[in-house]
């Protein structure tokens, strides 16, 4: 039994920030203990729920949802303002009337991922076997884990098939598992910034960042909200690393160079003489009151396992064998993390399999985070797929007949 409700979010942790259960601004889809999910790790879960948020109207066909899938570090508030954080949606630049995610012609949905920590089930959230929250217990969760729970989702929503799966970074992991998993119900796909597999470089890095985690004296093997503690430095210095690899050289020389922070001489200390070192430490500091350390870890692990060719024999043309999706996939020149050769590889994988697709490597400075600001070639290239794509579908505004 599914039950979908708009209800306030059980808080993060026991503590006087503010989390989302203080702004009942999501829907929640709760899936009974009927209705399990089977994880890669053999677990079912069940109970569970899923967070999500709608934009728009579904039209009578049903056949203008856009699935946008989120990043690591963030959430289904793509296009509404923030509840915890009182900033606008983190994909605003895309998502909205007349961008190219029209939510006056498409019906947008984004959901927090499984694992996550805005309202989705957790590490954060309660275990109902015990009745405390579930810290490590909480079972490791793939990113097909996150495909199946939105394929629940989509299912008690009444949709059947996709209009197109959106989805940047660890969403584009998402957006590329859907058409390999239910390849029948997605009829296009804009794959950005993103791989069919994590590097051994990405894998190291987010190791540091988890070791980060875990070597915080406040992190209590997980049960730092037993101890009313929270992991604030491990988890700053983590995102503080990993915001590094989202950015470029020439993106942090143009912004900061080596200009001084509010001085002009340097302190001989370890104070954030620099620039660059206060945007870093300002980073770290404002993502740890919106973020649980836990969900870090598992959401990290996640991406490291993801492996769509590692199910197919390790040929990643076989995983996407006869179909009938319409692929878009976008790289950008200055994204180190998820190079252009990895987008050229997917492409050519794509090809082998007789797929449609279309290729777009766009010139920025702006590294990885370059799919989540103002780039106007990038918005350019989406708002021409989705167009060509809706062409060839048929698709009517909703509302109409």
């Amino acid at each position: 039994m599914v039950k979908v409700q708009s209800v306030p979010i059980p808080a993060i942790h026991a503590d006087e920030r503010s989390h989302e259960a203080d702004h009942p601004s999501s829907k929640v889809a709760q899936f009974g203990a009927d209705q399990p999910l089977r994880l890669d790790c053999g677990v079912d879960l069940a109970p569970f729920q899923i967070a999500y948020q709608t934009y728009g109207e579904l039209n009578a066909e049903r056949s203008n949802a856009i699935l946008v899938c989120h990043a690591l570090t963030g959430d289904q508030h793509v296009f509404n303002v923030h509840p915890v954080t009182g900033k606008p949606g983190w994909w605003e630049t895309l998502v909205g009337p007349g961008r190219p995610l029209d939510t006056d012609r498409y019906f947008i949905i984004c959901s927090n991922v499984i694992g996550g920590c805005m309202g989705s089930t957790g590490p954060a959230s309660t275990n109902p076997a015990t009745g405390k929250l579930w810290g490590l217990d909480f079972p490791v969760i793939t990113i097909p884990d996150m495909v199946r729970a939105q394929a629940m989702l989509l299912d008690h929503l009444g949709i059947e098939t996709l209009f197109c799966v959106v989805g940047g970074s660890m969403g584009g992991m998402q957006a590329l598992q859907w058409t390999a998993a239910y390849p029948k119900r997605v009829f296009s796909t804009l794959a950005i910034a993103c791989s069919t597999r994590h590097s051994a470089q990405n894998i190291a890095f987010h190791e540091l960042g988890r070791q980060a985690v875990m070597a915080d004296p406040e992190w209590h093997n997980g049960r730092y909200f037993e101890k009313g503690t929270q992991p604030h430095r491990g988890l700053g210095v983590a995102r503080m690393a990993a915001h590094i690899t989202y950015l470029s050289d020439a993106a942090l020389h143009r912004k900061f160079g080596r200009r001084m922070q509010d001085r002009e001489l340097p302190t001989f200390s370890f104070d954030a003489d620099f620039q660059v070192e206060s945007y870093l430490r300002y980073q770290g500091s404002s993502f740890v009151e919106r973020f649980d350390a836990n969900s870090y870890l598992y959401l990290t692990r996640a991406m490291d396992y993801f492996d769509i060719a590692g199910d197919h024999d390790g040929v990643l043309a076989r995983a996407f064998r006869g179909i009938q999706t319409r692929f878009c996939v976008v790289s950008f020149t200055s994204d180190w993390l998820f190079p252009t050769s990895e987008s050229r590889a997917l492409v050519h994988a794509l090809n082998a399999s007789s797929a449609r697709v279309s290729f777009a490597e766009i010139e920025t400075d702006r590294g990885h985070d370059a799919f989540l600001l103002d780039v106007p070639e990038f918005f350019d290239i989406s708002r021409a797929f989705l167009q060509s794509a809706a062409k060839a579908r048929g698709l009517s505004v909703a509302g109409e007949a």
